[in-house]
């Protein structure tokens, strides 16, 4: 039978916002490849729920594709996934833990409204290091996002993660993101040879509203850019407290992303505090049905 395909779109930021997540939510009894030929079929991250490992104690177990491969976590499928959950009536409460690849993961259900359920996610807490061989490693970004060394901002580039590993690449003004027109090609060599998934250049907005604008160029996903990325976000929250551009609060950290595709989105990174320390992070902002398909 043909897998039951349900699309949200996650991090919308309007009526054509957000990044598209197919969502299969019985998927018990699916193959990688049927999996994988979901995510081929749709072009996007998509969502497979599945029962949970026994002792695991966790409520579902979650797996994630790209057209090109697995993936261990993805952070706007997950809130899609349960968001789509909750609004057809299947989940076993408001409080949750997901089995991933990459670990478990939180998650609770806040205000419902007509437009669906507030769901967050738990990512943990982030790791901000130095780029390898960083001369080099800064030449070749500005070559292949085709900007001067004089549009980076004063912070340093950096590869940041929460789940996986992000490259932070800040420049000096919304205009220069927004203008960006990357060489594709050398993309994937690139970011192997810094340890990365994907570069994620970023120009702060409202530092005072902690309002960011970014853009995410994944490693070799099969797709170009990406419109909306819960944990390139995650992994730049950290990323901005490590310079200082944030403090550590439980204020809302907006990370905008996408209006370059047409697909504005908007995410949602709150710290998770321990005596004013963070632990790690909430992940959350808007979904709504995109329509009902088969794959």
């Amino acid at each position: 039978m043909r897998p039951d395909v349900r699309l949200v779109s996650v991090f919308a930021a309007g009526p054509h916002g957000g990044n598209p997540a197919p969502i299969v939510v019985d998927a018990a009894g699916m193959s990688d490849a049927e999996m994988q030929q979901v995510a081929r079929s749709f072009g996007h991250e998509s969502g497979f729920v599945l029962p949970p490992p026994p002792g695991s104690d966790c409520d579902f177990a979650f797996r994630f594709w790209v057209p090109n491969h697995e993936m261990s976590m993805c952070g706007h499928a997950t809130v899609g996934a349960l968001w789509l959950l909750d609004r057809l009536g299947r989940l076993p409460g408001d409080d949750l833990t997901i089995w991933t690849k990459s670990g478990r993961v939180d998650a609770r259900i806040g205000k419902r409204t007509e437009h669906g359920a507030a769901v967050e996610i738990s990512q943990p807490a982030g790791t901000v290091e130095a780029l390898p061989d960083a001369d080099r490693s800064r030449a070749d970004i500005i070559e292949i996002l085709g900007i001067r060394a004089d549009e980076l901002a004063s912070t340093p580039i950096q590869n940041a993660s929460t789940s996986r590993v992000k490259t932070l690449v800040p420049l000096n003004s919304v205009a220069v993101l927004d203008g960006l027109s990357p060489d594709f090609t050398g993309m994937e060599e690139l970011c192997g040879r810094i340890g990365s998934t994907g570069l994620y250049p970023y120009a702060v907005f409202d530092r005072d509203a902690q309002i960011v604008d970014a853009r995410q160029f994944p490693r070799s996903s099969g797709y170009p850019e990406d419109a909306a990325t819960g944990i390139a976000a995650s992994a730049l929250a950290f990323g901005l407290l490590s310079n200082g551009t944030i403090e550590a609060s439980d204020r809302p950290i907006v990370v905008r992303q996408g209006r370059a595709m047409q697909r504005p989105s908007e995410i949602l990174v709150r710290f998770r505090l321990d005596d004013g320390h963070p632990t790690g992070c909430w992940l959350g902002g808007a979904v709504r049905l995109e329509e009902h398909e088969s794959a």
